[in-house]
This record gives structure tokens, C-alpha cells and sequence, in this order.
């Protein structure tokens, strides 16, 4: 797959099938650049020539191949430069969604001039001509590929600006302590008030924490969690994975280690698409098959983004605190809730894979043990390259406080920098073409 230039070729036209493969009702066509009206004057016949369109409207006709066979009867929606998503002229031809019109339409416009798009190279456009910042375009992709309304909510407010406003009202508060900073610098006899030093950079420090707790959550709702469910043979790991699917994914016995290999089912909890893995009891066994099964065990709860340790409420307690792993990524469950109780613990939550009891509270605190108290309300962080500049800006935010105003000066120029490459107003050339790779072909 060739990379996307961030810099060249915005003087071509662009044109590419903008819809999923396969048949449907409907199909888009998308052709953006100088000459994108040009080429629909070419392609569509309607009772107005395209070119002549004031933007804003839309033409019925038929699209013509270049022997001036009919293809297809459709819509021919007209953009002008600059009020289009791209910025550009575009000319979005929408027909029956046959893989064979859509392909004929393409091979048109395409012989009329324009060139194939690029992976992303629309909203990339969108991101160069200024319609949205870096973490706008990736809020497109991200909303393009939402499983979840989490993840859902948070592209729609990543495509708002949502985030983009968090890091400007950081940048601002930096902004004016610098502003001071140097004043200070240049008139030392003239002294500047301590609510323009101190209290701005302390309320960026806040909102920048704030947002960087964010950043696993944002990160889990776009990529999904994958939850290990651990304990002895027998604890109930098989049926409460049915319980929580919904269906007999699992094969549930009397017998131990029924479970000697791993097995996944998705769902959706808390917003959040999860996995969730069955893993085989662990307990010392001579059986090189199932023991296989405990160490791969241990080693799926180590890499999980949460794991959920259940152990069997109606008989004598068998801790598994050895085999956790460190980081506090636990939630205790007290199974068989429906039988006779062996013991209690107020740290354990109590469920029944039977009776359903104990089941809404887990699912409700395995969303609260994903996604924290730092994922209410507004934008999240939702790529590393997001999170990696915010954490680069805080340190500097940190350390300016600690520092004599000259080397603060340094600090808060370059804790600025980062929020600008956050938000991609400042940013090289290789991190552009990263985030537009991921892209589809007509997005």
C-alpha cells in the first residue's frame, strides 16, 4: 500500500468508489479537486450541467460511459471550494449500489482525468486545506469503524472538536503563563501578579491530568478490552461466560478441567467491545495437556486488560492470590451464589451463572473497572499518538513549575509544541502519513 504525501498532489483531482464492496441499494462515487466538476460535466447528463450548479444542490440524470451507453440513473450532488468536506470542489455521484455500476462510473471519471484516491486521501485533504485538525481525521476513521456507541460517542466528539477544545483551553492557560513568564524576563522591575504565573499553569496541569486519565479508556473503547475469566476447575468460569454471552458458548460439566484450552466470545459491556476468554482451571496436575492449559492460563490473565477471578462460594475457600497479576486489573467474584454459602467476602462480588443474580452489578463494575471515573463526560484521548503528546506536554508543565522563569520559559515553549502536534496545527510530515494509512480507500 503506497503512503499518503501530506504535501503533494492536492493540484490533481481524486476520484474513488466511497462505498463498502459489495451490492446494495445504494453506491457513492466521489471525485474531488480543480477539475472535479469538469469531469461530472463528462460523466452525468442532467437537465443542468454540473459545472453550472451553484454547490449546495442536487442534479437527477443518467451517468454515461465514454461511448455514451447509459450505466445508471442517480443523483449528482454538487460541492464548491471551500464549503465541501474536503475543501475542494467535489462531485459525489450516488447510483444503484451494483459492484459493476459503481466500477463503470469510477472507470469514467477516471478516464476523464482524474486519478485514483489514495487511502484516506480525502479527509486527508479535509485535514490540509484546514476543514479539521489531526484529531478530527482520526475521529473519522474512528467513527467509521465504531462496534460500540462508546466508541460511537467518542468519534462523534472527537469530529465536533470536542477534543480539540480541551487541548486549546490547556494551550491557552500555557499560553498566558508564558506570556508572564517573559514579561518578567524582559521588565523584571515591573513584576507580574502571581494569578497570571502560578494559577493559569496550575489549572493546565489539572485539565491535562484530567485528560491523559482518558487515555485507557479511549483507547479500550476503540480497540476493545479482552477480559480473562481465572480460577480452580470447577469455579464456574464456563458457565458464567454463557450467562454473560447469552448462549452456550461453552462446554459446562461436573467433571474438572473440562477446560484445557482457551476459548473467546465477544459481547458488548459498558460501551466497550470485550472479549472475553475462558481459560483452564488452575490447580498442579500430572496431565501435560491440561497442564499446558493452566500455564497458558497465567500467561492470558498477565496480558488481559482485566481480569475477573471467580472463585466457588459454596465450598471451603481455595485462594488464588499467587496467580494474579500485579496492577490492581481484579475484580473478585464469589460464585454459586444460589447454593448453600461456604464463605464471604465483602471485597468479592456474589454471582449466580444460574439464577442471574449478581449479574447486572458485574457488568456494571467491569464498565467501571474499564473505563474509570476519568472516562465521564467529554472528549477522550483514543490513540497512543494522542496520549503520547499530552503526557509530553504535562511533563513539561510539570517541571516549568519547578523551575527558575528562564528555564520554565523553555519548558512551557515546548510543553505548547506538544499540544500543537496533538492537535496536528504542528506536526511532521511522517506522523500525517502514519495516521492517514490507516484510512480506507474513498474516506
Amino acid at each position: 500500500m503506497p503512503g499518503v504525501s501530506s504535501r503533494t498532489g492536492l493540484s490533481d483531482t481524486i476520484a474513488a468508489i466511497a462505498t463498502a464492496p459489495g451490492s446494495a441499494g445504494v453506491g457513492i462515487v466521489r471525485v474531488s479537486g480543480p477539475q472535479a466538476l469538469a469531469v461530472a460535466d463528462g460523466l452525468f447528463r442532467g437537465r443542468r450541467v454540473p459545472s453550472a450548479t451553484p454547490g449546495g444542490r442536487f442534479l437527477f440524470g443518467h451517468f454515461l460511459d465514454s461511448a455514451g451507453e447509459v450505466l445508471d440513473e442517480g443523483l449528482c450532488l454538487v460541492f464548491r471550494a471551500p464549503r465541501s468536506f474536503t475543501g475542494e470542489d467535489v462531485a459525489e455521484f450516488q447510483t444503484h449500489g451494483s459492484p459493476a455500476v459503481l466500477a463503470g462510473v469510477l472507470s469514467g471519471a477516471l478516464a476523464l482525468g482524474a486519478r485514483p484516491a489514495r487511502p484516506g486521501e480525502f479527509t486527508l485533504r479535509a485535514y490540509l486545506h484546514g476543514r479539521l485538525d489531526l484529531t478530527q481525521a482520526e475521529a473519522v476513521l474512528h467513527l467509521v469503524d465504531a462496534q460500540t456507541d462508546a466508541a460511537r460517542r467518542q468519534a462523534s466528539l472527537g469530529l465536533s472538536g470536542a477534543l480539540r477544545g480541551r487541548v486549546q483551553r490547556v494551550s491557552a492557560q500555557v499560553t498566558r503563563t508564558l506570556a508572564a513568564v517573559q514579561a518578567l524576563l524582559d521588565y523584571p522591575e515591573e513584576g507580574v501578579p502571581e494569578e497570571d504565573r502560578a494559577a493559569p499553569l496550575a489549572q493546565a496541569e489539572r485539565e491535562l491530568q484530567d485528560l491523559v486519565r482518558t487515555a485507557h479508556a479511549g483507547r479500550l473503547a476503540t480497540r476493545g478490552a479482552r477480559l480473562a475469566l481465572i480460577g480452580r476447575p470447577n469455579a464456574g468460569k464456563s458457565s458464567l461466560l454463557n450467562a454473560l454471552v447469552g448462549y452456550e458458548r461453552s462446554i459446562v460439566t461436573p467433571l474438572p478441567g473440562t477446560t484445557r484450552d482457551y476459548l473467546e466470545a465477544g459481547l458488548e459491556l459498558a460501551g466497550v467491545p470485550v472479549t472475553l476468554v475462558d481459560t483452564a482451571g488452575i490447580r498442579e496436575t500430572g496431565d501435560q495437556i491440561e497442564a499446558a492449559g493452566v500455564q497458558q492460563a497465567r500467561q492470558l490473565a498477565e496480558a488481559a486488560d482485566l481480569v475477573l477471578v471467580l472463585e466457588d462460594g459454596s465450598r471451603p475457600r481455595e485462594p488464588l492470590d499467587a496467580e494474579l497479576p500485579a496492577g490492581g486489573r481484579v475484580l473478585r467474584l464469589r460464585t454459586k451464589a444460589d447454593l448453600t454459602v461456604a464463605w464471604t467476602d465483602p471485597q468479592a462480588l456474589d454471582v449466580s451463572a444460574v439464577t442471574g443474580q449478581g449479574l447486572p452489578e458485574l457488568r456494571a463494575a467491569i464498565g467501571a473497572a474499564l473505563l474509570g471515573d476519568a472516562a465521564r463526560g467529554e472528549a477522550w484521548l483514543t490513540t497512543e499518538r494522542q496520549a503520547d503528546a499530552a503526557r509530553r506536554a504535562l511533563a513539561h508543565i510539570q517541571a516549568a513549575q519547578t523551575l527558575p522563569d528562564d528555564l520554565a520559559s523553555y519548558e512551557l515553549e515546548e510543553a505548547l509544541q506538544a499540544l500543537a502536534e496533538l492537535t496536528g496545527q504542528d506536526v511532521q510530515e511522517d506522523v500525517v502519513d502514519a495516521v492517514f494509512r490507516n484510512f480506507c480507500v474513498g474516506k
